[in-house]
């Protein structure tokens, strides 16, 4: 048994999004704010409502008119003195729900009794339904009609003293504002929620799924007269724990005596950690065995001990006391006594210290030992060691290992565990992300129990933002949230969320290559607002330094580039396709010889083709160079219909005038690739531009001249041999490197993602009379 997916409703920004689960682990990727920490929050919120209430803001903003409305009516309603029909009917659409579907085997079946929703299920998908609903509408109805009333007659009472004022002074004076509560119901909502809702569940029936639209889930409708399940029909099914992202570390926690308090709770640190741990696993006191005797001893005896120190210690004091005549001859006589627990000895700040290596001096017999307190080591390695304990003791409190055993003998274990840990790079450096996410699930496994069953199941759920831990998990992992602006689906920014699994297939050729070049690469595409791919290494140096000087709102975005070459940046086409990701391709013409692999100056109307496989397949699709270089603006870009967020734009060399140093007339130059692009735009400066290798050579072609033809034959030659990566570095050494114009192509490639962007942030429209949420 495992959880397949999760479908999340009028949560946030997840107005209705389905959210894959992989077997064993799964990451949640995507940029800033893209509803990552709303998936999360709707997990904890639902599944551990204790540990995590509702709060009015989870209800998505969308819907709050329509509540608003709601309350309204009742209002209206009772000044006319009609008679309202409390019905759950309107709420529906607007109600937070977690649909959570289960994978069951026939063999599993008496796990899941009381969520079958008809005699004929025999296995496979099961669905429960959790809506954070109206606990009863008649209370919530009379509560809030009577605040408002309350409100009503507080607002009279201050008009009718404002007017006496105004008589009593004999002028005008403009009532002051006042705002009083409860405006509408979402604002009454926002102090009595948990008063007035609760969650309930619900069967769901296999038969009625329905797969996403468009990127967004169609969960099934339930009628309002559904009948809702008794008592929580998750407990004993599934296990729940949770890392959020704030973790308080370099704080001192507050001192939780609790000892139901779950291990790791928020903010807690390493030394909090051991002491729950050891009340739960290990305490001799509860249930001890024969294994405990030797403690419980060690403990009496040193309590007697106490106490016969106290009594002496304390004896003149009560001596004292009874020269006032109490104790008298019937009254109880006073005695001081202790009651040591070995928790205790963890019940302070040190109870975790580490051990610094020390050098012993010279003629020095022993070595002191030198310790610190938890709180002076770094925060990377506090998080790291707190989250593997945590996880630990997650692992254990589920096997009901130790004394939890003992002290429950009849709880059932779990067949499901569910794990989510967010933003666990916290902190820590790119080697340590990649060890934990690598080792997180083995930690969660490592018990005798576990190793190698399918009856009980672990499902570890991560949100991240770090490229680092992204790149550690396969793509079937991966779930990437893609922010839509207001107007796209509804009038307020919302998230879909993409199953990377569905990207390339199984046993692809080509997700075996995307997946070792991004982790070669590091790259962070999963977490940008755009990319810009680029050609080879000189591109790789001199592209971003002409964004940072030449476009600064670019400059300000998120944007990763990647190196990767023409032949080869098709292949991320399904990937950036999936992502719906703004893209530039900085990409080189290659023209080359047709019907050949042999490449050739570019010359126009010599029936050349380019052997650039992303300008023939991808964009703009085209191979013939005449072609490619009549090639309009909005041939050069690829905007898939009804997705105006999603477009791929190609930036390639095209022809560009030019006049030569001593020129009278401007030429025709057609330029072969990016560095002889760079050099055409910028002849005056490559002409005294000091260095060696291609850069002496390009100098050397334009001191000799001949005409354009002539020149960027020179520097075609000088290529074939030159080493670009020296080239680019002779250019940004230069004094006047911020002087460089950069290429036309690149500078009309840039200057579209540019204003894309801007487009794309955006994200609250002006809200539109009458339009639909």
């Amino acid at each position: 048994m495992l959880i397949k997916f999760v479908e999340i409703a009028n949560f946030r920004k997840l107005l209705s999004v389905r959210i894959d689960l992989a077997e064993k682990q799964t990451l949640f990727v995507g940029a800033n704010n893209s509803g990552k920490s709303s998936a999360m929050l709707a997990l904890r919120r639902f599944l551990v409502p204790r540990r995590c209430p509702f709060e009015v803001h989870d209800v998505t903003l969308c819907h709050w008119p329509a509540i608003d409305r709601i309350g309204q009516s009742w209002i209206d309603a009772k000044r006319a003195d009609e008679v309202v029909e409390l019905t759950l009917q309107p709420w529906l659409p607007l109600l937070p729900a977690l649909d959570l579907w289960l994978d069951v085997d026939a063999g599993e079946m008496h796990h899941v009794r009381d969520l079958i929703p008809t005699l004929d299920w025999e296995g496979g998908l099961l669905g429960v339904r959790l809506r954070y609903e109206p606990t009863n509408l008649g209370d919530l109805y009379k509560d809030f009609l009577a605040a408002v009333a309350d409100a009503e007659a507080l607002r009279a009472a201050a008009t009718q003293t404002h007017a006496e004022k105004m008589a009593a002074e004999g002028q005008e004076m403009p009532e002051p504002k006042l705002t009083l509560w409860p405006s509408t119901l979402v604002d009454f909502l926002s102090r009595r929620l948990a008063k007035s809702f609760t969650i309930r569940a619900f069967t769901l029936d296999p038969a009625q799924l329905q797969a996403p639209l468009n990127g967004q889930a169609r969960p099934q409708s339930l009628p309002a007269a559904s009948l809702s399940l008794e008592g929580e029909p998750l407990k004993g099914l599934v296990r729940i724990h949770d890392i959020p992202a704030q973790r308080g570390f370099g704080e001192e926690a507050p001192r939780d005596d609790d000892e139901d308090a779950p291990a790791g709770s928020p903010g807690s640190r390493l030394s909090d950690q051991l002491r729950s741990y050891y009340s739960k696993h290990l305490d001799p006191t509860k249930g001890p065995d024969v294994k405990d005797l030797g403690a419980l001893q060690a403990i009496e005896a040193a309590q007697d001990a106490f106490d016969q120190k106290l009594t002496e210690s304390f004896e003149a004091a009560f001596s004292e006391v009874e020269d006032m005549g109490y104790p008298g001859v019937t009254d109880p006589k006073p005695k001081v006594s202790t009651r040591l627990k070995a928790i205790d000895g963890l019940n302070h700040s040190s109870a975790v210290t580490f051990v610094v290596d020390v050098t012993p001096a010279e003629g020095e017999a022993a070595v002191p030992v030198l310790r610190l307190p938890e709180n002076n080591n770094g925060l990377g390695y506090q998080n790291l060691i707190s989250m593997i304990f945590r996880l630990m003791s997650f692992r254990d409190s589920w096997m009901r290992v130790g004394k939890a055993a003992s002290t429950n003998p009849a709880a059932v274990i779990e067949p499901l565990h569910l794990v989510l840990v967010e933003e666990p790079e916290a902190h820590l450096h790119a080697q340590v992300q990649q060890v934990f996410i690598n080792k997180a699930y083995e930690v969660l496994r490592a018990h005798p129990d576990l190793k190698g069953t399918k009856l009980r199941c672990t499902q570890l759920v991560v949100s991240t933002h770090s490229s680092h831990v992204a790149h550690e998990v396969s793509f079937e992992c991966l779930r990437y949230f893609r922010r839509l602006p207001a107007g796209m689906v509804s009038r307020i920014p919302v998230s879909t969320v993409i199953n990377l699994s569905e990207v390339f297939g199984a046993g692809n050729e080509t997700a075996r290559f995307v997946t070792r070049y991004l982790r070669a690469q590091h790259a962070d595409l999963f977490f940008a607002d755009a990319a810009v791919l680029v050609e080879g290494p000189a591109e790789r140096m001199i592209v971003p330094n002409f964004i940072r000087h030449k476009f600064e709102a670019l400059s300000k975005s998120y944007i990763t580039l990647l190196e990767i070459g023409g032949s080869h940046a098709h292949r991320l086409r399904p990937l950036i396709d999936h992502l719906g990701l703004l893209t530039l391709i900085i990409t080189d013409l290659d023209s080359q010889v047709a019907g050949t692999t042999t490449s050739a100056l570019p010359t126009p109307g010599a029936g050349q083709t380019t052997n650039n496989t992303t300008l023939r397949q991808w964009v703009p699709a085209q191979a013939d160079v005449d072609a490619l270089w009549g090639a309009t603006p909005a041939d050069r870009t690829l905007e898939p219909a009804g997705d105006p967020l999603f477009a791929v734009r190609a930036a390639y060399q095209l022809p560009v005038e030019v006049t030569l140093p001593g020129a009278a007339a401007s030429e025709t130059a057609y330029p072969y690739t990016f560095e002889d692009a760079l050099a055409f735009d910028n002849l005056a400066f490559f002409a005294t531009l000091p260095g060696s290798g291609l850069v002496a050579k390009f100098r050397d072609a334009i001191a000799a001249g001949g005409g354009a033809a002539a020149v960027g034959a020179a520097m075609f030659e000088a290529l074939k041999t030159g080493k670009k990566a020296e080239f680019a570095l002779d250019v940004l050494d230069a004094e006047t490197f911020e002087t460089l114009t950069v290429p036309r192509y690149i500078a009309e490639g840039l200057t579209w993602l540019q204003e894309r962007l801007k487009k794309k942030q955006i994200e609250i429209l002006p809200a539109i009379e009458g339009a639909a949420a």
